[in-house]
């Protein structure tokens, strides 16, 4: 446990570093929305982009892994929003819930962190959770938010559907490298050199803007924000375990890299989405903030259980 915590205590201490220059006024939020979009559009797309070329999409494909991950997921999603129904929310507020309960922050995180700690094969699994996450429940919370509010037609919500998957970076550039691999070019050294070095800036600066964004984030619906919290880095890892290890076993160290992607804490695009759309952006805040100082502590148990159990080494 404690090896496992000293190797997680870095990547923290980098989030860390970014919250105290953002709570100190030394890095304003637009530097950081800045840094943000840096990030994603250039550093992490870079990253992703030079990992997925250099993969055989045949080799890393698993429709059995997708599948596994998927219905886990779906039941944790599907027992968050049937608490939020009991507690009379809309639906529209119970599928932003339900979505902070399932979609941790594996691109800015879990990447560069899962990578470093359970090895670069890591990155082929988690790109398959961060699609389905993207593409299935991103769509989702799309689909009920503007059908609960009946101000959209099926047409235009297919659309803004469509808009959001073709400009995310994250998905363009993994679709892009495989799409390179599967026509079998070598990246010439140069350019490959370039990727690695862009893509080098994503791990520190993902982790600084993270620390960076949860100085702005407010701790109020504390009550609210621990459930959603609970059910994100204990429930959904949890539910993926049972699945994975137990009801539809997947192969070891797959298992390891879904588990250990499930109990990262929830994404910070997921109040980008509430505070878009005007529903529960304050509970959206608390439970990011929570779930992220929480998951100090989870991520480092899960991790050292499944280094115990010999699922990674």
């Amino acid at each position: 446990m404690v090896e496992i915590l000293l190797q997680t205590l870095p990547f923290f201490l980098l989030i860390g570093v970014g919250y105290g220059a953002a709570a100190t006024g030394f890095f304003s939020q637009e530097a950081n929305a800045a840094l943000t979009h840096f990030v994603f559009y250039f550093a992490l797309s870079a990253m992703l982009f030079r990992f997925s070329a250099n993969l055989s999409f045949g080799e890393v494909f698993d429709g059995r892994f997708m599948a596994v991950y998927l219905g886990a997921t779906a039941f944790v999603y599907l027992i968050v929003n049937a608490v939020a129904l009991w507690r009379r929310l809309p639906i529209a507020e119970g599928a932003v819930e339900a979505q902070c309960a399932v979609i941790g922050n594996i691109g800015f995180l879990g990447i560069p962190m899962l990578a470093l700690i359970m090895g670069e094969a890591a990155v082929g699994y988690i790109m398959m959770m961060l699609a389905v996450d993207l593409l299935v429940f991103g769509t989702l919370i799309v689909v009920l938010i503007t059908g609960s509010r009946g101000g959209a037609t099926g047409p235009a919500v297919l659309r803004t559907v469509a808009r959001g998957v073709v400009s995310n970076p994250m998905l363009v550039s993994i679709f892009l490298g495989f799409t390179w691999s599967a026509m079998e070019w070598p990246i010439p050294g140069p350019v490959n050199a370039f990727l690695a070095y862009l893509g080098a800036a994503a791990t520190p600066g993902a982790l600084f803007a993270i620390g960076a964004s949860l100085a702005g984030k407010s701790a109020e619906r504390l009550a609210v924000a621990g459930w959603l919290s609970f059910a994100k880095l204990v429930a959904h890892p949890g539910a993926i375990a049972i699945a994975a290890l137990l009801v539809w076993p997947v192969e070891p160290y797959a298992a390891a890299v879904m588990i250990a992607s499930a109990a990262l804490p929830t994404a910070g695009n997921i109040y980008m989405i509430a505070a878009h759309y005007g529903m529960a952006a304050h509970r959206v805040s608390a439970t990011i903030l929570i779930s992220t100082v929480g998951s100090i502590v989870t991520v480092s148990l899960v991790l050292a259980w499944l280094a115990e159990r010999g699922l990674f080494q």
